[in-house]
């Protein structure tokens, strides 16, 4: 650019700074990305004697696998099931998100989503899920779980909790009616559900709807019983409505009949403390 008196100035460019400001912010935003990518990736981890069968390439023999998601799921196996002690802790999964915090110190047993194994008969593995799981966590846990576990002949069984405000229904809804079961099953599926299907438009969402949705594309036999209840926490009742979905599996675990009232009250009123609010 030249001047009235001839003198020759150079020319100044944003241009070229703002390219190099937005070069600068995409890498920073990458890398934040990145970081945040890390943080909130699914992490296993499995007992020593299977971590190293799978470092070896080997995977879990399994021929039930039962997933437990919700807190009203989770007790049912704990009241119902895992008292026997028959049930070793083999595993745990921790995660990150914005509404779930994998808290240090803990162990296996005490993570908010843990692994068992079945002494008589290590085919048979069961989850117990009470963490939230984000739906960019969903694929990551369906595909590390699933890639651990061989797919022949594996059977798999979700218990999931629902409120009944969610239940969708043109005739009249009796709140005496609550809790009660609905399945959803694949197509490898060739058993009979323990009770009604789930009637459009309603549907099942979240770790269960994906876990369906991965055995659906494998054919890998799965059916979902969903318990929908108007109770928010555990409670005995709501818990009991799971037992038929598990009747059928007796030859693989074995049910406790008739839990103790201390077991009972134990489970529930952890619960409560924790969900006593007043609004």
């Amino acid at each position: 650019m030249a001047t009235f008196f001839g003198e020759v100035l150079s020319v100044y460019s944003r241009a070229v700074e703002e390219d190099d400001e937005e070069l600068d912010e995409n890498e920073e935003d990458k890398e934040i990305r990145r970081e945040l990518e890390e943080k909130r990736e699914v992490k296993l981890h499995w007992s020593p004697e299977i971590s190293e069968s799978l470092t070896s390439g080997n995977q879990l023999q399994c021929s039930d696998f039962i997933l437990a998601v919700g807190h009203n799921a989770a007790r049912f196996l704990s009241v119902y099931v895992l008292t026997s002690e028959n049930w070793d802790a083999v595993g745990h999964a921790s995660m990150w998100n914005e509404r779930s915090r994998p808290e240090t110190g803990l162990t296996g047993g005490e993570s908010a989503c843990v692994f068992y194994r079945y002494k008589n008969n290590p085919s048979v593995l069961m989850c117990q899920v009470t963490c939230y799981v984000a739906e960019d966590q969903l694929f990551q846990w369906t595909e590390k779980v699933f890639g651990c576990l061989q797919w022949r002949q594996l059977n798999v069984t979700v218990l999931s909790d629902s409120s009944v405000a969610e239940y969708k229904t043109a005739d009249y809804l009796c709140c005496s009616s609550a809790p009660f079961l609905r399945s959803l099953h694949t197509g490898a599926f060739h058993g009979q559900p323990v009770c009604r299907s789930l009637e459009q438009p309603n549907i099942i969402t979240g770790l269960p709807a994906a876990v369906l949705n991965h055995c659906e594309v494998h054919r890998i036999a799965t059916v979902v019983y969903q318990c929908y209840s108007d109770v928010t926490g555990p409670d005995s009742v709501t818990m009991e409505t799971f037992k038929p979905a598990l009747t059928k599996l007796g030859e693989s675990i074995q049910l406790d009949p008739s839990p103790s009232i201390d077991i009972l009250r134990k489970f529930a009123r952890t619960t409560n403390i924790q969900s006593n609010l007043y609004i």
